[in-house]
């Protein structure tokens, strides 16, 4: 790990201003601290070796949680992923993202790791992580993951690249139409979360809509009509401490067993996190049966496109979808 000068920001502000040196260069470019689960793997990974870094812990006016029936329920980027799952209103109003959150890494990397940072996370790519390759997401000309080992990596939305983002708490959020607020040298903008990720088609080299000199500033997410119901569904190789093979979250506004809305959104199949919204119309206005929770699974895996060695992906996920649905309405899987 290269030297670096360390230096604090406790408005976003004073960080976009200490950003915008040496912006230009992915490899020196000025990076924010906050958990710094996930930044520090990079730097020791030699992935990155920014001139600063930036520590954001001291913004205060970034670390909170608030609800009310109106505006719903807003996160401060700072706010750790424990402090976001322990919340009452969190597991009682929002139980597929509580669950999501449950989900991620271990106790103690919880207890550091911040909401942004998570969505902000880069991927796990092996390939993209060996500092002796130059991948096409390092802006190198080839995915080598494309043609090598790739059984974890996606199955939707990828062609010039192959990674799938790593993040559980994105597909739990947009599921739940969570909006993100970040801002940067052009001010401060709000869009839905599932318009902040892009794929490779958009730019091989990023996962999201961010410059790199903007920060994140919250999450926000509307208060759940009547009867909804949400649900996080996790594959992994192991129990605890480990990213996704894949996953699903289902939310799903019922009354009696008929959806009136559906959404389902996908992880790790893809180099964002993936809507599926064909599934979506198929749920939405049905009674939920095994039959239409089938149907709705076919659906969001028709573009399928398996590698060599991840074609078991695809199974994979139609079955959680499935489960994902029922156990969301209620029923058996």
């Amino acid at each position: 790990m290269r030297n670096f000068t360390y230096l604090h920001a406790d408005t976003t502000e004073r960080a976009i201003k200490l950003l915008v040196n040496d912006a230009d260069d992915p490899v020196t470019r000025p990076k924010i601290l906050a958990g710094g689960t996930d930044l520090l793997d990079e730097m020791k990974e030699g992935l990155i070796s920014p001139s600063r870094v930036i520590n954001i812990k001291t913004n205060r006016d970034l670390n909170y949680l608030r609800f009310d029936e109106e505006a719903g329920l807003r996160a401060g980027a700072l706010l750790t992923l424990a402090e976001l799952e322990a919340h009452a209103e969190v597991r009682g109003r929002y139980a597929g993202i509580a669950s999501a959150l449950r989900s991620i890494a271990s106790p103690q990397i919880r207890n550091v790791a911040t909401v942004g940072g998570n969505l902000c996370q880069r991927p796990r790519c092996w390939y993209f992580r060996d500092l002796a390759l130059h991948c096409a997401r390092k802006g190198g000309d080839a995915c080598y993951a494309a043609a090598g080992e790739n059984a974890y990596h996606a199955i939707l939305g990828a062609d010039t690249c192959v990674v799938v983002h790593p993040s559980d708490l994105a597909p739990a959020l947009i599921a739940h139409d969570a909006r993100i607020t970040y801002a940067g040298l052009e001010g401060r903008k709000t869009l839905p979360l599932s318009d902040f990720f892009i794929g490779p088609d958009v730019d091989i080299t990023r996962e999201n809509v961010m410059a790199p000199t903007d920060v994140v500033e919250e999450i926000a997410v509307p208060v759940p009509a009547a009867g909804t119901r949400g649900v996080y569904l996790k594959v992994r190789d192991r129990a605890a401490w480990d990213f996704a093979t894949v996953s699903v979250a289902a939310v799903l506004e019922m009354n009696g067993n008929r959806c009136r809305r559906g959404r389902i959104v996908l992880g790790a199949v893809a180099p964002k996190p993936w809507p599926a919204p064909e599934a979506d119309k198929i749920v939405s206005g049905a009674r939920i049966t095994p039959a239409v929770a089938a149907r709705a699974a076919e659906a969001a895996l028709k573009e399928a496109v398996p590698l060599e060695h991840n074609a078991y992906k695809v199974t994979l996920a139609k079955n959680l979808i499935r489960r994902a649905i029922l156990e969301a309405a209620g029923l058996s899987a």
